[in-house]
């Protein structure tokens, strides 16, 4: 005889569904094509092949998604309670909230923050992001599988020398920006290879303003008189600067969050872009010159500031694996037209 089904089982089943929606994340990406472009004079910009990079940084929003899913037992330190604060007079954090205790932690996030870029995030975590977009976005514990396989095998590695010793591996699909790929997406004019690149991310060689309201372009938020800003924030709603994009149409890459990358300058991982907090009044972070790096003098993944988040790259282009599927389709009619 047929068993009857149990209602109680169906019920978690609908949850269980129902919660690995609300986990999904969708990055918004743009293609940064003419593989095979040379460097800069700065020695930087170089990538041989088509990738796809974030349109924007990471934002609080999609990093809550994160910790919903991995960090219920926050084991690596994913969560920064800086993150919680909410005016500028407090800090820099981007509104994420933890509540409940070890084994069934619960984040939320302001919804003024949702659509600002996450901060105080070390360069680990943001490994341990891209990991999980790698695996899957998977519902789980911090773990194989889930936050320390994928792009970058971490097996807990949360020292800087551990960090700064971690490698991309092969067969990535999400990863952090290399060097390269971070330069290239925001400061190469685009167009055919030999294009030349820009002083700022913002398509000029004029450094930028900081007006919102100007629709002209070439606009960023970082630090000044007048702030962009109204209180009680420091960081700009993603892509909130109109006309202010790259050739590739990424926005921000000049100001809000510095975003690391995957360079290793000494024992620290690298930083691009400036920040809201970009010095005396001066642009001159955003600027293709300047590179920065984390504090390796300390463990917990290089000290994550309120001054740091991060942006995404992901590889084979689409356009790319149509193309790699259509030669080996071609190649496998030859050789059975060659063989019969």
């Amino acid at each position: 005889m047929r068993g009857k089904l149990n209602p109680l089982f169906f019920l978690a089943a609908v949850v269980m569904l129902a919660a690995t929606a609300v986990q999904a994340v969708t990055i918004d990406l743009v293609t940064v094509g003419n593989p095979g472009n040379a460097a800069d004079n700065t020695g930087y910009g170089a990538v041989d092949y088509a990738y796809q990079i974030g349109k924007h940084e990471v934002t609080a929003g999609q990093y809550t998604a994160f910790l919903n899913a991995v960090a219920k037992t926050d084991t690596y330190g994913l969560y920064n309670a800086s993150m919680a604060i909410t005016h500028y007079s407090l800090g820099y954090g981007s509104g994420i909230n933890r509540s409940g205790s070890s084994g069934g932690y619960n984040y939320s996030v302001d919804d003024a923050f949702v659509n600002r870029p996450v901060n105080y995030v070390s360069w680990g975590d943001a490994a341990r992001f891209v990991n999980w977009l790698d695996n899957g976005q998977p519902i789980g514990d911090q773990g194989d599988g889930t936050t320390e396989t994928g792009a970058y095998t971490l097996d807990g590695a949360t020292s800087a020398a551990q960090l700064a010793a971690v490698r991309r591996n092969p067969g990535w699909t999400w990863a952090l920006p290399s060097e390269d790929e971070w330069y290239k997406a925001a400061y190469h004019k685009g167009g055919n290879v030999s294009a030349g690149y820009w002083l700022f991310p913002t398509q000029s060689d004029l450094a930028p303003g900081r007006d919102m309201a100007d629709v002209s372009g070439n606009n960023a938020n970082y630090y000044g008189t007048p702030v962009p800003l109204a209180n009680p924030y420091w960081g700009t709603t993603v892509g909130q600067f109109q006309n202010s994009e790259s050739a590739y149409g990424t926005f921000d890459q000049g100001g809000n969050v510095w975003e690391w990358n995957e360079a290793v300058i000494g024992t620290s991982r690298g930083l691009r872009g400036g920040s809201f907090y970009a010095g005396a009044e001066s642009p001159a972070d955003m600027c293709s010159t300047t590179r920065w790096h984390g504090d390796p003098s300390a463990d917990n993944n290089y000290v994550p500031l309120g001054l740091f988040g991060f942006r995404v790259v992901q590889v084979p282009e689409p356009g790319s694996l149509a193309l790699l599927a259509g030669v080996a389709v071609t190649m496998l009619l030859r050789r059975r037209s060659q063989n019969a």
